[in-house]
């Protein structure tokens, strides 16, 4: 018997140090200044910009992409997803009002494919660029057994700084409060799941399916928003109380998360347009409208609450921003038993 290698057993370490040695120069266009290190070492070295801070607090973030990335799997849709990947974390973090000053990435395959991984990679580099965000590590993961051939899974991690006098915590929010909200560029990274249970279920064919001019699979994959310029454009100018990002649970989950629990959300649905996609989805799927409120973003992204006669203002700063935004609602008193958020 020949004596094994790891390489017998599915894992090269060539290979990695190869697709290391390719994204290198990638990783180093997200440079920025207290990046002290590059990739290859043992752990990411940050010098922290202390000087513009009085009291830095540190705000970690961490996320995936989810089942959207079966999607890009299956057809071929990769250079995007990793903007998907920064934007789930960077957003997150900026709701308390910090800059996302590193990101670290997570990529596990069964089989290192260097073409797969640089196109995945690119786009993490991208996200991190759009971001502000330096990419100054990670961890490449080949595991046999674990994953089907082809697969792949990822997770991210961003660190970001804010000072303590300038936290966005939501204690500040007050009846008569305005909700802005950010257009998103789609159903962002959630409720994918549900859209493939949907397309399984209607025996759709997605690459074949095309609404109001869009191919649906151009609208499906489009990716995530990343708010933070945009937002750290106008925070210096505004008085906001809160921000949330709408993830996974959707408008209703979501904005409670940074409200008094003796306030709620008033939103009027007339306020924005909701993108022909969802309602696609809604219709092809035959989705309940309180359940789809509640898994998809419906066209809003990211949620900032600031006084009222600053409110469109703030709307057009953003849009001066690169970011269509509009007036959603207003700050209500809660009843007790009462949902967070309430349509109407």
């Amino acid at each position: 018997m020949n004596a094994l290698t790891y390489r017998d057993a599915g894992v090269d370490i060539d290979r990695g140090d190869e697709l290391v040695r390719r994204i290198r120069p990638l990783a180093a266009r997200t440079t920025r200044p207290g990046v002290r290190s590059g990739l290859g070492g043992f752990g990411g070295l940050f010098e922290l910009p202390l000087e513009r801070y009085n009291k830095p607090v540190l705000v970690t973030g961490t996320d995936g992409v989810g089942t959207k990335i079966r999607l890009a799997l299956d057809h071929d849709r990769l250079e995007n997803i990793g903007i998907d990947l920064v934007a789930m974390c960077v957003n997150d973090v900026l709701t308390s009002g910090a800059e996302p000053l590193l990101f670290l990435d997570y990529y596990a395959t069964a089989k290192l494919d260097l073409e797969q991984a640089v196109r995945v990679i690119s786009g993490i580099t991208r996200g991190c660029e759009l971001a502000g965000t330096a990419l100054v590590g990670g961890e490449t993961a080949e595991m046999p057994g674990m994953y089907a051939p082809g697969d792949f899974d990822l997770a991210g991690f961003t660190v970001g700084l804010v000072d303590a006098d300038a936290v966005i915590d939501g204690t500040e929010v007050a009846v008569g409060d305005a909700l802005v909200g950010l257009a998103s560029s789609g159903p962002h990274s959630n409720g994918y799941s549900l859209i493939r249970k949907v397309l399984d279920t209607t025996g759709e064919h997605i690459g074949k399916l095309v609404f109001d001019g869009v191919p649906a699979l151009d609208a499906l994959m489009a990716p995530t928003r990343i708010y933070v310029r945009a937002v750290h454009s106008v925070l210096p100018h505004f008085t906001v109380k809160a921000m949330a990002h709408i993830t996974g649970g959707g408008l209703l989950d979501n904005i409670p998360r940074v409200l008094p629990q003796t306030l709620m959300a008033r939103l009027d649905p007339n306020s924005w347009k909701r993108p022909a996609v969802f309602d696609w989805l809604a219709r092809l799927g035959g989705i309940r409208e309180d359940e789809f409120v509640r898994t998809f973003n419906c066209g809003i992204g990211y949620v900032m609450v600031v006084p009222t006669v600053q409110a469109e203002g703030l709307c057009t700063a953003l849009g001066d921003a690169g970011e269509a935004a509009a007036i959603i609602g207003h700050i209500g008193e809660r009843p007790p038993g009462a949902a967070g958020v309430v349509f109407g």
